[in-house]
């Protein structure tokens, strides 16, 4: 496993997280269908097992279900094996599968209390803006996570989803250590400006959804999209439906030929070409169960050549060659 720096001073991280999004379950706006409580609890020793250093959470998973599991599973190791964690705030659960936003200072300070509660933990290691919403509150929120800070409740802050010049107004305020932006083969937004200004500003970068919410892994298919439970937020993703995921999983099985011939599996090959950018610091995998956890945490050990990244490029023109000609790819949701 290789670890790396997040941001100028911050924690040194494996370059592969743990995401804790799914197992918070089917019982939310976004969740990602039922989920096993013993397994999530075993996928979160096993990515400790596997040499992974940190994971990443949220209070609006599963509604604190997330923050709950991840909680029992690190008090139940050694100190000295006990990862990092990272969560997040701005999100609430306003009931009945509705979420609201807020970024107010009474409202960081009392999520990130309960947070604190739920993980059991007399400090978060970093605390993060989930989104910059409502826009006109983001300076308040992130002055308070500055006060977090401060007072020693939280060590390092960052923020996530947050656009160039969202950023630029809060580092006037205090630095930001990371910055955590949806990044994968299908989803390359932050590469033309947000990426360079956190290699210019000495901010972390934490990717989440490498793998495409699972598209980008070799296992998925029609059928599977087709049994996606309503439950499941990807069922209402149009990269999950026609005509998008015809051509997606034709994108895929091009990959699986370059993968193969690196002696790679999919995932390697996903992941690693995320962290071949020089700001990138780790790439968040989503796990379910031990066993995915160690089938994706073997990228922490893959470099990706330049001659491989080159053949990679020309498969991602071909996919966006098809998506024109099919009327264009909608925006991703995230």
């Amino acid at each position: 496993m290789q670890y790396r720096e997040a941001g100028e001073g911050g924690p040194k991280f494996s370059v592969i997280g743990l995401g804790t999004w799914a197992i918070g379950g089917g019982d939310w706006k976004f969740g990602w269908g039922d989920q096993d409580e013993s397994a999530a609890l075993g996928a979160i020793t096993a990515a400790v097992d596997q040499g992974i250093n940190w994971i990443d959470t949220a209070a609006i998973y599963g509604e604190g279900r997330s923050e709950e599991l991840v909680g029992r599973a690190i008090n139940s190791l050694p100190q000295s094996d006990r990862p990092l964690l990272a969560t997040k705030c701005g999100r609430i659960a306003l009931g009945n599968g509705e979420i609201g936003q807020s970024l107010k200072r009474e409202s960081v300070i009392a999520e990130c209390e309960a947070s604190l509660r739920r993980l059991n933990v007399e400090q978060i290691d970093l605390y993060q803006m989930h989104w910059p919403q409502p826009d006109e509150e983001i300076e308040e929120g992130w002055q308070a996570l500055a006060d977090l800070k401060q007072q020693g409740k939280v060590r390092w802050i960052g923020v996530s989803n947050h656009s160039v010049s969202q950023m630029q107004r809060l580092e006037t305020i205090h630095p930001i250590q990371t910055l955590q932006p949806p990044y994968s083969m299908i989803a390359r937004e932050c590469e033309d400006q947000i990426l360079p200004h956190c290699g210019t500003q000495g901010i972390g970068v934490v990717c989440y959804s490498p793998m495409g919410k699972g598209l980008l892994t070799g296992a998925f298919t029609k059928e599977r999209a087709a049994g996606l439970s309503d439950r499941d937020h990807r069922s209402r993703d149009p990269r999950f439906q026609s005509p998008q995921l015809e051509i997606n999983l034709q994108f895929v099985a091009k990959l699986q030929e370059i993968a193969e011939g690196l002696g790679w599996s999919m995932t390697d090959l996903a992941i690693a070409w995320t962290l071949r950018r020089p700001e990138m610091t780790s790439a968040i995998v989503g796990a379910r169960s031990p066993e995915q956890i160690r089938q994706t945490a073997t990228a922490g050990d893959c470099v990706l050549s330049i001659d491989a990244a080159t053949a990679v490029e020309a498969v991602l023109s071909w996919r966006l060659e098809q998506l024109d000609a099919v009327g264009g790819a909608a925006k991703p949701r995230v």
